[in-house]
């Protein structure tokens, strides 16, 4: 019997680079670089250059936009921010997300550290009902009261299903500006980019009544890629609605 040669696979041409910086952030690394041009030229501030070297790495890094691929599948709800699962709880949503009603839902809370990615993504595809911004305090957002004290921002999703899915993104006690780049009425892809917040914070999620959490506290999450809930789905180890 004549062997068969195995079909060529090709060679790879996907190879790891440095991610991409968000042009949110171009303005930022173009001051501290200006800066560590002046430490350069005048000789007093010279024990400065280094110090503001490392100052312009790390702010484009705080800005890094990495490629993301958002899995595939009816009922999934994709994590919005990377960071750590801190909260898994029954809450009422916020009066200012009446649109998903005053029973309680599962708001699963991610905390953003200055060394996570902050840029955010929807959970969901479909389109914006709703973006409400309120300005408010700056306390630790990993404090439970930051979601009704914080300058926050709400933004709702209406699937193709009809499901809404809610999320909130609260500014920290080192961030100091949130940044929407969806507006009511756009029709958006699962995991595609919605929003930013600078300098350390916490993104909500408020979960659908028929929707399991597939995330542990303790556990971090991706944006655009972790799984964070499933419709129908069985709930994790420790978790229960």
């Amino acid at each position: 019997m004549p062997s068969i040669d195995p079909p060529e696979i090709g060679t790879p041409t996907i190879k790891w680079r440095f991610p991409a910086m968000h042009p949110e952030g171009q303005r930022y690394v173009i001051i501290v670089a200006v800066a560590v041009l002046i430490a350069l030229i005048f000789s007093p501030l010279r024990f400065l250059f280094w110090p503001l070297v490392f100052l312009t790495l790390g702010v484009a890094a705080f800005f890094r936009d990495p490629i993301r691929v958002t899995p595939k599948g009816d009922g999934l709800v994709v994590a919005p921010a990377d960071g750590l699962i801190t909260m898994i709880q029954p809450v009422v949503p916020p009066a200012e997300l009446a649109i998903l009603g005053t029973a309680p839902l599962i708001r699963v809370s991610i905390f953003m550290s200055v060394f996570d990615v902050h840029v955010n993504r929807t959970p969901i595809a479909g389109t914006i009902r709703q973006v409400v911004y309120i300005s408010g305090k700056f306390l630790s957002a990993d404090l439970d009261k930051a979601s009704e004290e914080n300058e926050r921002q709400h933004i709702v999703v209406e699937g193709k299903d009809g499901r809404l899915i809610g999320f909130t993104q609260i500014a920290g006690l080192v961030a100091r500006r949130i940044v929407a780049f969806v507006k009511e009425g756009d029709m958006i892809a699962a995991g595609q980019r919605v929003g930013l917040i600078r300098f350390g914070s916490r993104v909500d999620v408020f979960l659908p009544a028929d929707t399991v959490p597939q995330v542990i506290l303790g556990q971090r999450s991706i944006a655009g890629e972790t799984i964070l809930g499933k419709v129908g789905g069985e709930a994790m180890n420790g978790i229960t609605q």
